[in-house]
């Protein structure tokens, strides 16, 4: 076994005293402040009992032990490993002292080649055989893990430089230094996971090929770098070429990036993924404006990182609360402003910065400072998530940094959000009937399902979403471009198409399960749950419809007679509690029951039926659904509305209402509903399906 191995399964079984002749591993065990990549963290609370540097080098050592290599290149490689990390390493007043003595504990390859100069360096004797080993040793520690940086697009090529300097004063031969960098990447990528070692060896060999030959790398456009720096984002739909063209297009200049061709730049993968490509050149122009660049060597986002994660349910989630919010300050930074070095937002809550370190003038660290009380508002939102005060919470949220007030965005379960409303596509399915000629739009296309069925069974018909959040459609584009999809999608308002669609030149606009979220959402004249945006909304759909053209609506419908009363029992313990809840926190209208023996109340059937809405949806999606009304007419009420809105030329050609599949399945053993004598009743009809024809005026 490695001695290194031997001194750490010492510390695991509790042994101290053998730290004084390991100074490498006193140093990492004794770390206070955890310094880690929270890329491949799976939760931030491990962090407070495990020691994940310690755990890597571990890994990267067990590898470096199982691989067949000479006893000389081995020697080297595990010294280098077991020092590499030690600049992460420390307790809270050593790393102090560290820094006053100018050891660069931010970059960390940097500070660990110091500390291990520091410790090695007196201890031999100039030209001595040791001499040259502790040199070598140093420069594989001050390029540790480079050359994934530089696949990375994180590193200038020149940055490994110093390993062809090895081989061109002859400290190393070219054959010896390739072994060496061989093996220590392996360790290295490899103590990360196995797979991302297999799926990049290729690049590394080639890369320590070019460094072993003595051959100047050619030099890296900055657009090449910041294209690998994107490949998390890229890999996931984003088309990285067209929307750089675009930008450049809307104003961004890319030869102001040119300042930062040989930076070093870290954790911009773990910090800035989640963030668009707009968003993420926005953050570098005002890194290579803001400061003098000319004597920088490094640009660290790790605050960013540190700030935009949080855990949610066990897990590490993005903190989607300042994420929004740094989306909105970035997009009101225009490119001009960003030039000219006009980038106040006028926000005293939210600001970026760009500073260095007291002894550390060759690195700034780019970050977003909220406001104290940002950052408290923003701490009470997600300790009030699956609370009854989480929309106040999220409201006071939306109020300070002034974001839209609906729940459009659905914060830490989007992303599942839009998945289930991709599981309805057998629902859907059934729209396609009646779509007519050859230009769809789909308002509020949610995962993007209804444009896919579009696509794939109606050749010849152009589907297009329109959504007003711009994270919807940022995500529907990445899979567009992923799945190569030829549907479009714009953001845009329901309630003024003709802003965005020309009038008369569509042949069907789809309200797939859409207008009850207008509804309850979107205030006209300061009211929500209004009908009066249901008709801008129809309104709005017609206008831009041609003679001929439908609109099609699949939504919630209320029961008739609306005087029936129905008698919920109960089957779970907590049932009634939710219903009351649900009563206190509804805000479509008040909700009516009558409690009687046990766990069952007396209730309008409408009021039952949209409580049961929200109830079948669970715990999860409480807070969001029991902001929505799903039933907000009576089939009479409906067409007459339509009639009223629309006119004459509007023919209703299809009217039919049905109780959707599967709320009596997830309602199974969980509530029995009856009327008024006892009898167990079936379900009234929740949806209702109606097509409108807009007629030829002659």
């Amino acid at each position: 076994m490695l001695k290194s191995l031997e001194a750490i399964a010492a510390y695991r079984q509790g042994k101290q005293e053998h730290l004084e002749d390991n100074v490498w591993l006193k140093y990492i065990v004794q770390a206070e402040e955890q310094i880690v990549n929270m890329e491949r963290v799976e939760s931030l609370q491990e962090l407070d009992y495990k020691n994940p540097v310690l755990d890597y080098v571990e890994r990267s050592l067990r590898l470096l032990e199982s691989l067949p290599l000479s006893f000389w290149i081995k020697e080297l490689v595990e010294e280098t490993l077991i020092w590499s990390e030690t600049a992460k390493g420390g307790t809270s007043r050593q790393r102090l002292s560290w820094q006053a003595e100018g050891i660069n504990c931010f970059v960390h390859n940097i500070g660990s080649a110091q500390l291990y100069l520091r410790h090695r360096g007196n201890s031999t004797t100039a030209m001595s055989p040791e001499c040259e080993r502790v040199t070598i040793v140093h420069q594989l520690i001050e390029t540790h893990g480079l050359i994934g940086q530089q696949i990375r697009g994180e590193v200038p090529p020149t940055a490994n430089d110093p390993l062809s300097t090895m081989v061109k004063e002859g400290v190393l031969a070219s054959e010896e230094l390739e072994r060496l960098l061989t093996a220590l990447n392996h360790c290295i990528i490899g103590a990360v996971s196995l797979e991302l070692w297999q799926e990049v060896q290729s690049d590394v060999t080639t890369l320590i090929a070019v460094i072993a030959s003595g051959d100047a790398f050619a030099p890296l456009p900055m657009m090449e770098r910041l294209q690998r720096m994107r490949t998390g984002p890229i890999s996931k739909g984003e088309d990285f070429r067209a929307e750089w063209s675009k930008l450049a297009g809307d104003g961004f200049h890319a030869e102001l990036l040119g300042s930062l061709q040989h930076i070093t730049f870290w954790y911009v993968e773990s910090a800035l993924q989640t963030f668009s490509l707009e968003q993420f050149l926005k953050m570098m122009t005002l890194a290579a404006g803001s400061i003098e660049v000319a004597s920088l060597k490094h640009v660290s986002f790790e605050h960013v990182m540190k700030g935009i994660y949080y855990d949610y349910k066990g897990s590490k989630k993005i903190n989607v609360y300042k994420k929004r919010i740094i989306e909105k300050y970035l997009s009101e930074l225009e490119w001009a402003d960003i030039e000219q070095g006009n980038t106040s937002s006028g926000s005293p809550h939210l600001s970026h910065r760009l500073h260095r370190r007291t002894n550390l003038p060759d690195t700034v660290f780019f970050d977003f400072q909220f406001s104290p009380a940002a950052e408290k508002l923003i701490e009470f939102c997600i300790e009030a998530e699956k609370s009854a005060l989480y929309e106040r919470a999220v409201l006071l949220l939306f109020d300070l940094f002034e974001l839209r007030r609906d729940a459009f965005d659905r914060f830490h379960n989007e992303d599942s959000y839009l998945s289930q409303m991709n599981d309805t596509a057998d629902y859907k399915a059934v729209i396609l009937e009646y779509v007519t000629g050859h230009k769809v739009l789909d308002i509020g296309p949610g995962g993007g399902i209804l444009l896919d069925l579009i696509e794939e069974r109606m050749p010849g018909v152009t589907p297009v979403g329109i959504d007003i959040s711009s994270n919807v459609v940022e995500a529907l584009k990445k899979r567009k471009q992923l799945e190569g999809r030829q549907w479009e999608v714009l953001q845009g308002d329901a309630l003024n198409l003709k802003d965005f669609v020309e009038a008369g030149s569509v042949n069907t606009v789809i309200f797939s399960s859409i207008l009850h979220e207008l509804y309850s959402y979107v205030p006209l004249n300061g009211v929500k749950f209004n009908h009066d945006t249901v008709s801008a909304a129809l309104r709005s759909a017609f206008d831009v419809l041609s003679e001929g053209g439908v609109i099609i609506i699949r939504d919630g419908i209320m029961s008739e007679p609306e005087t029936q009363i129905r008698r919920v029992r109960f089957l779970e313990k907590d049932g009634l509690m939710w219903l009351e809840r649900y009563a206190k926190d509804f805000a479509g209208r008040q909700i009516q029951f009558q409690r009687l023996d046990g766990q069952e109340v007396l209730m309008p059937v409408n009021d039952a039926m949209e409580f049961l809405y929200t109830y079948t949806w669970g715990e999860e999606a409480y807070i969001h659904e029991v902001q929505e009304q799903f039933g907000y007419f009576s089939p009479t009420q409906y067409a007459a509305f339509i009639e009223q809105t629309l006119g004459d030329q509007a023919k209703i050609e299809v009217f039919r209402h049905y109780l959707q599949e599967g709320y009596t399945e997830a309602l199974q053993g969980r509530v029995i509903v009856l009327d008024e004598s006892g009898q167990e009743v079936a379900l009234p009809d929740s949806t209702c399906f109606i097509v409108i024809r807009k007629e030829s005026l002659l």
